[in-house]
């Protein structure tokens, strides 16, 4: 189940997937979240329109006490969390944003081509 959304690989849909996840998570209860979702959704979008040029696909879906935010690409390409080179540099901290932020995340390969990168966040006093 959950709420999808399909984008291009433009950066317009970097703000539009913002805003259409803030909207999700005051459907599904979870609005207390839309700040850090937005954050880490606009990474990962971001890093489909730089790097995998491809649409992409946003789903959010809750379960429980734990809001899953999946960003699916068509490219085969892992990401890795890296250090940036330069503390100063204004791009490289998307995943380390993720890794830091979230409860749990991973990437998964998709049988058909493509992958999906994944993170959970717990929402508060939920249980």
């Amino acid at each position: 189940m959950g709420e999808s959304i399909e984008l291009a690989p433009e950066p317009s849909s970097v703000s539009a997937a913002r805003r259409w996840s803030s909207d999700v998570l005051g459907r599904v209860d979870a609005g207390e979240l839309a700040d850090t979702t937005a954050l880490l959704v606009s990474e990962l979008v971001s890093n489909v329109v730089l790097h995998a040029r491809t649409p992409c696909h946003l789903r959010i879906v809750r379960v429980a006490d734990r809001v899953r935010v999946e960003v699916g690409d068509g490219s085969d390409q892992v990401p890795a969390v890296v250090p940036p080179a330069d503390p100063l540099a204004q791009s490289g901290r998307g995943l380390q944003l993720v890794d830091g932020l979230s409860a749990d995340h991973g990437v998964e390969l998709e049988p058909g081509g493509g992958k999906r990168i994944w993170f959970e966040l717990d929402v508060p006093g939920a249980r």
